[in-house]
């Protein structure tokens, strides 16, 4: 089973950037495709992007295709999320959570971590 935190929310302008990361425990990293998900005040959590296991593919909600970008680094059992260009609308908090292999949906998630723009 595996434990995930992230870090790196904070307040920033609009038009700034952020790098969110997700550190993992307690389960072999590179097993899980990685997602990472955020909830506004008032709205349902809503997807945001996605790596899979090599980290060779990737998917992102429209609304942050062209600037916000996934990665991971297997090595170190993180995955981040860098986000730029940043709107008010961004303004959320943001959780990861992985998908295991055999599984149709992410199994585990993290507490996650707020981003405030301001605009």
């Amino acid at each position: 089973q595996v434990q995930l935190a992230e870090s790196g929310g904070d307040l920033v302008q609009a038009g700034g950037s952020l790098r969110l990361s997700c550190a993992a425990s307690g389960g072999t990293f590179s097993g899980y495709t990685m997602g990472w998900f955020r909830q506004a005040p008032g709205k349902e959590r809503e997807f945001v992007a996605m790596i899979t296991r090599g980290g060779t593919g990737t998917d992102y909600a429209d609304s942050v295709k062209g600037r916000f970008s996934i990665s991971r680094d297997n090595a170190k059992s993180t995955t981040y999320l860098q986000m730029n260009s940043l709107k008010s609308e961004d303004t959320a908090v943001y959780y990861c959570a992985a998908q295991g292999l055999f599984s149709s949906r992410y199994n585990y998630w993290g507490q996650g971590t707020q981003v405030t723009v301001s605009s």
